[in-house]
């Protein structure tokens, strides 16, 4: 590690919480090594207030110490990207439409996010083989990483979404986003309260595609899912979820069990970093490099 770091080294950050878990150094430093470039990526968990408030003060404070340390770029995960934006100078088109922020970038002081989920999330479909182009898509939740791809499903030309979520504050939110899909894109898009089960299967009777974007299954929640049970799901309907710790969460083992074709969070993962490593850098990631040294897989894959 000394040998790593030097006077010159370009500081890279991950604000989020929980995030220990978190995959995103070891590819990013792993990268950044490969490529030949100084830079090191580190985690700060940044949102570990039991209140809104409380939250929200640590992620304004960060960001502070961010420009002020002069970090070169940052990811933002759960709970901040829904909220970092009114803290940075400037947002892309992409994360003003989505209103969340997953990538800062810094240039000389001005802070620009980006939403790279989107595009990682409908890379990793192409990347195994999954075409959604012009098909029924039914996904759930609906906070930053669910819109990100809801918008960037309906602009590659997801044919219709049907989107699901718990009558919250982003449930409301959501209202925003079905209105600029319908008006913006080609895209049909419909929400529905996630307590109404007779909408959700539905739904999912005659969609070509069903995806998990809530935190349910990742830490504190393992074990946990929102989809009541089997019946819902059919032999060729194929079922992606957003969430790569662990490798197969409850929703999966149910996917699993039904016999359909299904896809973890790790392509999303590795794909969303790829886009922001090459804002931060100017580089390609090493794509192929880093799918040998993660061991990137999918679960149905693994077999």
């Amino acid at each position: 590690m000394a040998e790593r770091i030097t006077g010159h080294t370009q500081l890279v950050s991950l604000l989020a919480y929980p995030i220990r878990h978190s995959n995103s150094p070891a590819m990013q430093n792993e990268a950044f090594a490969y490529e030949g470039l100084d830079y090191a990526y580190l985690v700060f968990e940044v949102g570990t207030s039991d209140t809104e408030e409380g939250q929200e003060q640590e992620l304004k404070d960060a960001i502070t110490g961010f420009r002020a340390m002069k970090f070169v770029g940052s990811n933002i995960s759960m709970p901040n990207k829904t909220r970092v934006g009114k803290y940075l100078d400037e947002l892309d088109k992409a994360a003003e439409m989505s209103g969340a922020v997953n990538t800062i970038v810094n240039r000389n002081g001005h802070l620009k996010g980006y939403t790279t989920d989107g595009i990682g999330y409908m890379t990793a479909l192409k990347d195994d083989g999954i075409d959604v182009i012009g098909k029924k898509m039914t996904i759930v939740g609906c906070g930053g990483a669910g819109t990100a791809i809801q918008i960037q499903a309906a602009l590659d030309g997801v044919k219709e979404l049907s989107i699901f979520n718990i009558k919250d504050e982003f449930y409301e939110k959501a209202k925003e986003t079905v209105k600029k899909i319908n008006e913006q894109t080609s895209c049909k898009a419909t929400l529905f309260d996630l307590a109404d089960k007779d909408a959700l299967r539905r739904e999912i009777a005659d969609s070509y595609l069903l995806a998990n974007a809530t935190g349910l299954g990742m830490k504190p929640h393992e074990g946990e899912t929102w989809l009541p049970d089997l019946s819902y799901l059919r032999k060729d309907l194929i079922v992606t979820d957003t969430v790569y710790a662990p490798k197969k969460t409850k929703f999966l083992e149910m996917a699993e069990e039904a016999g359909c074709k299904y896809m973890n969070g790790d392509g999303m993962m590795l794909f969303q970093g790829a886009a922001a490593f090459k804002l931060w850098t100017g580089h390609d990631m090493p794509i192929d490099h880093m799918k040998e040294v993660l061991g990137t897989t999918y679960p149905d894959q693994e077999k």
